[in-house]
Parts: C-alpha cells; structure tokens; sequence
C-alpha cells in the first residue's frame, strides 16, 4: 500500500474511533436516571458559578442544552441576571458556521438546527466572535489533556480557529464524558477547563 493509502486507512480508523466514543458516551449519558441528572446538574451549574473566568467575564457566550446534555437553562438566567452579555450561537446552515446572537431572555430562544434551542430575535442583536471574553461549550466526550469530541460539524472549531486571541474555553460535562483519550486532529480545539458533577479538570491557565 503506498503512502496516500496509509494515510486514508489512518484517517478511516481515527474516524471509526470517534464514532465508536460518542455511541458509547452519548449512551452512558443517556442512562443518568433524571432525578440523578438533575442534582448533578445543579453541581455543574454551581462549580461554573464559581469559576473566576465566568465571574469575571461581561459578554458570555453559552449554549442552550439539547436533549441529554447538562442543563445549561439555569447557567443562561444566572448570567442574564447578573447582567452579562449573553450570546448564543445560531446554526447557518448554508455556511456551515455558528452565528451569534445576544439575547436578554431566555424565552427568546427557539427550537433551531435539529431541534436545538438558539436565538430567535436577531435583528441588530448580532455579536463579532472577537468580543467574547468566555466561551462555555458542550461536547460529546473530553479527555484531561483538554481534548473534545463533538457531535461532527466541527462548528465550534471553526469558530475558535478564527478568532485572533481566543477567550477562556470551559466545557460541562458529566464524568461519564470523561475519557482516557480524545482523537484529535491539528484543527481540532482543546478546551481550557472541564467542570463534570465531580472536579474540575484545569487543562492550562486562562490568565483569570
């Protein structure tokens, strides 16, 4: 097999890993009994709360939860009623990319790309990525060396690599997200904390 052929069975195989990691993950996270999910939610949502990048920060961006994920709903009220500028991202399709939206209520956010809850007022609230001072994200699965699997669309990638100077990157996740190892490629982004139901997970220091 020649060079070209060696490299397509390694991309092949990085990309089979992956898709066996979020199978797996997406179903341990799936089998977290609700009551169980809600105090481990509220144990996220207070080690954000205490977080001196979140505290710090005046314009937020976050990320409405979908399905199984960690309620982020209570996270979103907190930084609206400390008065933070709160932006959500917006699915562009057409572009393949993550618009962003500042909103002032959670009851303005409507189901979007694949059901997914995003900004529905968006006239003359729209937001350069370059303002933001602290981006809290999702993601499939994380190992403790900051890497993030997401769902595929490499939509926050692409918005991270294109910013000049990158803010703080906090996931939240359970600690059934946490893995011995993530598959990254070079354009793949590692975040800078991890906050599980258990410990934070301080990848490197943000400067806050």
């Amino acid at each position: 097999m020649n060079e070209t052929g060696l490299v397509t069975v390694a991309v092949t195989d990085k990309m089979d890993t992956k898709q066996a990691i979020r199978k797996k993950v997406i179903k341990l996270r799936d089998a977290i009994p609700p009551e169980v999910k809600e105090a481990r939610d509220r144990m996220i949502q207070e080690r954000v709360f205490g977080l001196a990048e979140y505290r710090n920060a005046g314009t937020v961006m976050l990320f409405a939860s979908f399905r199984t994920e960690v309620d982020t709903m209570p996270i979103i009220a907190d930084a609206l009623m400390q008065g933070k500028r709160v932006v959500l991202p917006k699915v562009d399709g057409a572009k393949k990319e993550l618009r962003l939206y500042n909103i002032r209520s959670v009851d303005e956010l409507i189901p979007g790309y694949m059901g997914i809850p995003e900004p529905g007022v968006v006239e003359g609230r729209e937001v350069a990525p370059e303002e933001l001072e602290l981006i809290v994200m999702p993601g499939v699965a994380f190992d403790e060396r900051g890497g993030r699997l997401g769902y595929g669309g490499g939509y926050y990638d692409r918005l991270i690599a294109g910013l000049r100077h990158r803010p703080p990157l906090v996931a939240v996740a359970y600690e059934e997200q946490i893995v011995p190892e993530v598959p990254v490629a070079d354009h793949d982004i590692r975040v800078d904390r991890i906050v599980t139901d258990r410990r934070e997970i301080k990848v490197r220091d943000s400067g806050n």
